[in-house]
């Protein structure tokens, strides 16, 4: 299974059951410019949602095969247009070169070294997408240090 279909392990006990919206799931969405909101999204079959997750979404043709199956997957179960989200052309976690600041300030914040440029670039897309997710402005996140266990940005522990 590639890193874009995968539940992470800090998320497994909350994603596993696709109960809730997976971080790569929540990629793809963000890819594709729709909103899912969780009510909708328990309103798609397990089938549905399992598709959504294992589904590719990296290029254009794909993207556009995700988005017209979870449009249509969501007006069968919910009788709802999907709500349309814009889509950021320079997305953060996109850029490799340069840790968001967000990021940073979040680490320092918790008391930790920040990423260094190396350790960022050296994350794939979804982790860092899943950092800059778990660090957002007046967000309270528990699975910040799970995650950064997980991606091997802390030691374990003991």
């Amino acid at each position: 299974m590639s890193d874009a279909q995968s539940i992470f392990g800090f998320e497994s006990d909350f994603a596993g059951g696709l109960y809730c919206i997976p971080m790569s799931v929540r990629l793809k969405l963000d890819e594709i410019g729709v909103k899912v909101s969780l009510k909708h999204w328990n309103k798609l079959s397990r089938e549905e949602r399992d598709q959504l997750l294992i589904r590719p979404c990296d290029a254009e043709p794909s993207r556009r095969s995700y988005r017209d199956y979870l449009v249509a997957a969501l007006k069968a179960r919910t009788g709802a247009e999907a709500q349309a989200l814009p889509i950021e052309p320079h997305p953060e976690w996109a850029d490799a070169g340069r840790v968001p600041a967000q990021v940073t300030q979040y680490f320092h914040s918790h008391g930790l070294a920040p990423l260094s440029q190396p350790q960022w670039s050296g994350l794939t897309p979804l982790k860092r997408f899943v950092l800059i997710k778990l660090t957002r402005p007046g967000h309270s996140n528990d699975n910040f240090m799970p995650a950064l266990r997980e991606f091997g940005l802390l030691p374990e522990r003991p």
